[in-house]
């Protein structure tokens, strides 16, 4: 059996929809877990941040033996009974490791892995090939499964998909150049994400303690990203959208990380710091003009994403 090289995710750059709308095709973005899959005699699965999270994951074992063997890269989800994707209803099978609690979960919460992007197929790399020459691959091929799928692609043009998007309750939609090869561990503007709700990436440095109903635990997250230097800078804390299960696990991941000095400067009089180790993702309503967060709203860690990635995006204070 060949043996498969090693492809990171391409990555798409947050944006408004391109212009030239003939030259670009349109996806839904899904709210999951990116992954690249390795399959020949048996399945890989490798998270954004270069993780094995194959035993994660075993209702996609029966993707594999694949001959030729291949690469594929996709999106780990679960749907609601709506048919929209949950982030939140993923997290508790983002960390489980235990074999008797998978085995568990895929049962109460089974995922599907939506394929969209083949890389590589027997001794051959695709990488290089036009992204529309790369699906029109993909679609012959046409991995199916009780549990994966090939996503369509969306027809219309950007104004009209994205309006639909937004009708049906979407997070958004990812642009894709026609012409666009496979650009392995870049963020490029030849992707193009382009959404219907405001979320941030974010790094965790510190709690505040609760009061009232959680007197004795987290009362609320303090937040940073990456400036243009590559400083941590605080952008505020956030305080809802928690569950007590959620303050419970996250104070269990963050009182070993705990430390005397603060990584950011913030004028937090009670705050309790810690290493910069996690990431988190929140919803928020605007930036700010002294660069906080507005309203925001926590949606769950993010274990595949590296807290050196987390940064203020590039669009700046408006996005």
């Amino acid at each position: 059996m060949t043996r498969l090289p090693y492809y990171a995710a391409m990555l798409a750059t947050a944006g408004a929809l391109p212009a030239d709308g003939a030259r670009w095709n349109y996806e839904v973005k899904f709210d999951g877990i990116r992954a690249i899959g390795y399959v020949g005699d048996t399945l890989r699965l490798m998270s954004r941040n270069d993780k094995d999270i194959t035993a994660a994951w075993p209702e996609f074992a029966d993707l594999a033996p694949a001959d030729p063997p291949i690469v594929v890269d996709g999106e780990i989800v679960t749907f609601t009974a709506d048919g929209r994707t949950s982030f939140e209803a993923l997290q508790p099978r983002m960390h489980q490791r235990n074999p008797a609690m998978i085995s568990a979960l895929t049962r109460s919460v089974p995922a599907t892995y939506l394929i969209f992007d083949l890389l590589h197929i027997g001794d051959r790399a695709l990488i290089d090939l036009p992204y529309d020459q790369r699906r029109r691959l993909l679609e012959q091929l046409d991995p199916r499964g009780p549990r994966w799928q090939v996503p369509p692609r969306l027809s219309g043009s950007g104004p009209e998909v994205l309006a639909e998007a937004e009708r049906l309750g979407l997070e958004g939609i990812v642009c894709k150049r026609l012409d666009s090869p496979y650009l392995p561990g870049r963020r490029t503007p030849l992707w193009i994400k382009v959404k219907n709700t405001r979320d941030q990436e974010v790094v965790i440095v510190g709690w505040r303690p609760g009061t009232g109903r959680r007197a004795g635990g987290i009362g609320s997250l303090l937040m940073a990203v990456h400036d243009d230097t590559g400083a941590l800078r605080y952008i505020g804390n956030v305080g809802t959208g928690f569950t007590q299960a959620t303050l419970t696990d996250l104070e269990t991941r963050l009182r070993p990380l705990r430390r005397p000095t603060p990584t950011v400067s913030a004028d937090v009089k009670d705050a309790i710091w810690v290493d910069p180790q996690l990431v988190g993702e929140v919803t928020f309503t605007e930036w700010t003009g002294d660069g906080r967060l507005r309203h925001p709203s926590w949606r769950g860690l993010r274990p595949d994403k590296s807290p050196r990635e987390v940064a203020m995006p590039d669009f700046g204070r408006q996005a």
